[in-house]
């Protein structure tokens, strides 16, 4: 902010004295509004600039480039033709050319640059990276933090710049509970990159035309050959019927619970009603949720219940069971 002001004072105080120099005073005052609209101009270009791609700069760049060469050469030409051997040709002919063809060069080099892919050399079996793309919600999660602790995790772990924007936006957030979990994941990105175990990359990567951060992330992993580090439910479908390798943290949570088998006794405490006419919830101590048919009588109780089924899905696990003894769960409870 503070520079930009002090562009603001340069630009205008050196329009200023320009004109002063060749103009009276009153005249002089419009060499300070152009020099203060100046500086506007370029802080807006400055900020347009910011939000491009690397890609889309250099190609705008080599295109502009190309388009002045072309220009050059043509305005050249234009002495040689047999029509205008004997009279000058305009002088704003030339300006015109020269602007049209570097106005092209700009605008098909800055759109064919978001196509150019910078070329890659294809590391060897052993220096292969084996990248791990986070996601927005197993940022705010935590627990990828906790498990990369443990050393389980191994190689880079990629965090996309449109993905730390997403952070910073939620962050910045009107909402209490959104700007609190958007803190808490940048908070979490911070002590993680501070860790002498993992290794964080912030890739400034972009898709423009690609809407969305989930589309983005999916298209990122397809142009890196990388997996996705998700708790997203709805990504891990879209991203598997893509062809992208997924890496759910609730698949690993699921994986770590004990395991239970049909037939097991287990005391719960029935909490709430389910969804279906007599039936009890209760929750493990890892939160997995159980189901106790005609368990609504024991509502608050604690009881002996046996597993007869177990549903396990990438949102989490169920547990069905019925009562063991009708009698003993009364007397116990």
């Amino acid at each position: 902010m503070v520079i930009r002001l002090l562009l603001i004072v340069a630009c205008s105080s050196s329009g200023y004295l320009i004109a002063l120099k060749y103009h009276p005073f009153p005249l002089s005052l419009i060499g300070l509004v152009s020099g203060f609209f100046l500086s506007i101009f370029v802080i807006q270009t400055e900020q347009a600039i910011r939000k491009l791609s690397l890609r889309v700069i250099f190609g705008g760049a080599i295109g502009t480039v190309i388009g002045l060469l072309i220009a050059f050469l043509f305005t050249c030409g234009l002495k040689f033709m047999p029509a205008l051997e004997e009279q000058e040709v305009i002088p704003w002919v030339y300006a015109i050319i020269t602007f049209i063809l570097g106005y092209l060069g700009l605008v098909l080099g800055s759109k064919k640059g978001e196509d150019f892919h910078f070329p890659r050399s294809t590391p060897s079996k052993d220096e292969k990276q084996d990248y791990r793309i986070l996601d927005t919600s197993v940022i705010i999660d935590g627990r990828m933090s906790d498990i990369s602790d443990t050393g389980f995790i191994e190689g880079t772990l990629i965090v996309p710049r449109f993905v730390l924007d997403e952070l910073q936006l939620i962050a910045d957030s009107s909402d209490h509970m959104k700007r609190s979990r958007g803190r808490r994941g940048l908070d979490i990105l911070n002590r993680m990159q501070k860790s002498d175990g993992i290794k964080i990359e912030i890739v400034d990567i972009d898709f423009p035309k690609i809407k969305g951060v989930d589309s983005k992330l999916v298209a990122l992993a397809k142009e890196q050959g990388g997996k996705i580090v998700t708790n997203d439910y709805n990504l891990n479908k879209v991203a598997e019927l893509q062809g992208i390798k997924i890496l759910n943290i609730n698949d690993l949570a699921n994986a770590l619970k004990p395991l239970v088998l049909p037939g097991e006794g287990m005391t719960v405490r029935v909490i709430k009603e389910g969804k279906e006419a007599g039936q009890g919830l209760a929750y493990l101590d890892d939160g997995t949720m159980v189901v106790v048919d005609n368990g609504t009588r024991y509502m608050g109780k604690s009881v002996e219940v046996v597993v007869t089924s177990v549903l396990q899905t990438s949102a989490g696990r169920m547990i069905f069971s019925g009562m063991k003894d009708d009698e003993r769960n009364g007397i116990s409870a």
